[in-house]
């Protein structure tokens, strides 16, 4: 495959991925568990059909010392007992989140609540923040076809 642009040779799409890595940043500094949010990138990116955000947020779990039997089952989370219940919670909103326009009401009272009853506050800002910027980098890799999915090397993010 080929890419429709280049998005690291557009001043554009270079101005517009830069802050949203900045954005995401802020998410990093949060005390929003980093193996969570890992796991809800992952999810949301699976759901898009973004491989190279798949084969980047994969192998960022592996090399933070997450276990790959998990991660195999991150497309199965509701049926896998490797989750914790607080993980459970984020995988679900992370997953609704995502699928907004195929409900009417958005994300779902009871998931939000069973969310909240596992993060704080500033996890939950957190978490509402990740699930928007994932999404925003898996589109933006998707309509441009960002090839190369597989060769990306974990602590080499792109910008």
């Amino acid at each position: 495959m080929e890419a429709r642009l280049d998005l690291f040779g557009n001043p554009v799409a270079v101005k517009v991925l830069k802050y949203l890595t900045s954005a995401h940043n802020v998410v990093v500094g949060t005390k929003l568990p980093a193996t969570t949010a890992e796991l809800m990138r992952l999810r949301a990116s699976q759901v898009n059909g973004c491989a190279f955000c798949v084969d980047m947020h994969t192998k960022e779990a592996l090399h933070a010392g997450e276990d790959p039997v998990r991660l195999s089952l991150v497309a199965a989370w509701r049926e896998a007992t490797v989750f914790t219940e607080a993980e459970r919670a984020a995988l679900d909103l992370a997953e609704q989140g995502t699928r907004i326009a195929d409900a009417a009401g958005g994300v779902p009272d009871e998931v939000w609540a069973n969310a909240a009853k596992h993060y704080d506050e500033e996890q939950l800002a957190a978490m509402v923040a990740l699930i928007a910027i994932i999404n925003a980098f898996n589109r933006v890799n998707v309509i441009a076809q960002l090839p190369h999915a597989g060769d990306y090397e974990p602590g080499k993010a792109l910008l």
